[in-house]
């Protein structure tokens, strides 16, 4: 069975989805639909940069969905349909698009918003992120209990096997890096985040997109989507809703949703927008299920022919 999953912030490129941008009018419609939701030329920020301004959070956000969608409608127009749907924290918007959950121009503005809630939510140099490798996700969050007495670090990515992200206040996560390393973490690397995003710290983020949420369609997904907050399937609106507001600042629980694919019998999945981390990830999950990587790069033609194949 065939599964498409949508990466989340962190793959995205200057000039990413240009060259189907050049090549289908209906590509194009898409990145024009992105330009009139938002206001401005969210286009021109992807393709031409600078690359400084499209990584911030409240760009990168909307960039990656609007790349990642391109890319979904020119399998979707070649008439492949997947079994159900997966995104990795802002991909999860995509996701919905894909599964007919939320109309493209009310994700786009959603996920502005939502990147410019979790910008808000935490000031600049008071939080990060930080990847554990090594250590099992019981040992991470046994971790983060130890650090709690230097302030706020709790598990926000469970990614795969040997590697868990944290997040939370700085001070916390430095010294929850001394006790991962003195428990046998592999490394701790700080990553490139301006907030401690899928933490508690992320709280009022999710405060505030309970509004906008409200003031959107949002329908029953046509396939089911697997929800990062719960590793499980959401089938309705309103569970839909839930999922998008406790994601903010709840951890992405995304080995355990891929498990569930794979054990549900899902053995094909198509990661679906920029970059190659999905595939990556999946891999170290399981080495017996197949991924093909679906972004602007490869030859759409040969990637179709093959999911024909498989379905």
């Amino acid at each position: 069975m065939l599964a498409y999953i949508f990466p989340g912030q962190g793959s995205q490129f200057v000039g990413m989805g240009k060259d189907l941008y050049d090549k289908y009018d209906y590509v194009r419609e898409v990145f024009d639909m992105a330009d009139r939701a938002l206001g401005f030329s969210l286009s021109g920020l992807i393709f031409e940069g600078p690359a400084e301004e499209l990584q911030k959070t409240v760009n990168a956000q909307p960039a990656i969905l609007t790349a990642s969608i391109a890319l979904y409608e020119v399998i979707r127009r070649a008439g492949v349909r997947p079994g159900a749907v997966a995104g990795h924290s802002l991909g999860e918007y995509s996701a919905l698009v894909a599964a007919g959950s939320l109309k493209f121009s009310d994700a786009v503005r959603l996920v502005r918003l939502r990147g410019q809630f979790m910008q808000e939510a935490v000031p600049l140099g008071r939080g990060g992120m930080m990847a554990v490798l090594g250590l099992t996700p019981d040992e991470v969050e046994e971790g983060c209990r130890r650090a709690a007495n230097a302030g706020i670090v709790e598990a926000a990515n469970f990614n795969c096997p040997g590697q868990v992200v944290v997040a939370g206040e700085n001070k916390a996560l430095k010294r929850a890096q001394e006790i991962f390393k003195e428990m046998g973490a592999r490394r701790c690397i700080l990553l490139q985040v301006s907030a401690p995003f899928h933490s508690s710290m992320m709280a009022p983020a999710g405060e505030k997109l309970v509004a906008e949420l409200a003031r959107v369609e949002i329908r029953d997904p046509a396939v089911p989507v697997m929800a990062n907050i719960t590793a499980d399937y959401v089938y309705t609106a309103q569970q839909v809703r839930d999922a998008l507001i406790r994601q903010v600042s709840g951890p992405v629980l995304w080995e355990q949703s891929m498990r569930r694919l794979l054990a549900d019998g899902y053995n094909l999945f198509v990661e679906v927008g920029p970059g190659q981390v999905l595939t990556g990830l999946l891999k170290k999950i399981s080495r017996q299920t197949q991924s093909v990587n679906f972004q602007s790069e490869a030859e759409p033609e040969k990637v179709i022919a093959r999911l024909k194949e498989a379905v």
